[in-house]
């Protein structure tokens, strides 16, 4: 069924995507598509959350391939993290739009954006002498630059190649370690 949610999503629009029009693509009754998702939102959830898990398994596959030097991995794991966007033809921007405003999708999207703060830590740690709390903390700085920066290809104002080049100088950047700052006018 998510399969051909995604269909009418990609052939339709979001705004097509119901459940009755589900079950009708999909040769089954309407009271199985809502036994199985109870609501639109709960549907759109669904796919959101099958979307990012295809997402994360292609970020793994990438990351799983032999040693690299931090340069190499950083080049693969911002070329991987952006072209998962670049892979989903916008309905993973399509069903966010969708379910805009509401307070699951909210929480969802916290706890992918959560799960790939902990991916980015864990594949830049033997990389980095920075303590765990920091590297998480600069990882969810990476997170959004990807995220606005995947939004900003999804829109058309740079290729792959050129959000993905980005996203690594961004991510290398961001694990150097800071100068000292220090309040009360000191420069």
């Amino acid at each position: 069924m998510l399969d051909t949610a995604l269909a009418i999503i990609r052939d339709e629009g979001a705004d097509r995507l119901t459940l009755g029009h589900l079950a009708a693509r999909a040769g089954i009754s309407k009271p199985v598509a809502y036994d199985h998702f109870g609501t639109r939102s709960k549907l759109l959830i669904e796919l959101y959350k099958s979307i990012d898990q295809a997402q994360a398994a292609a970020l793994q596959a990438a990351l799983t391939s032999g040693e690299r030097s931090i340069e190499e991995t950083i080049e693969v794991l911002a070329s991987a993290y952006i072209h998962c966007y670049a892979d989903t033809s916008g309905e993973w921007h399509a069903i966010g739009a969708a379910l805009a405003g509401s307070e699951e999708k909210d929480a969802v999207y916290q706890e992918l954006l959560d799960g790939y703060v902990q991916l980015f830590a864990a594949v830049l740690k033997p990389y980095v002498d920075l303590q765990q709390a920091e590297l998480e903390r600069r990882c969810i700085g990476l997170i959004g630059a990807g995220e606005a920066l995947s939004a900003a290809m999804a829109r058309g104002n740079c290729g792959e190649a050129e959000a993905a080049d980005t996203f690594a100088t961004l991510i290398l950047g961001g694990l150097r370690t800071p100068f000292s700052c220090q309040s009360g006018g000191e420069t």
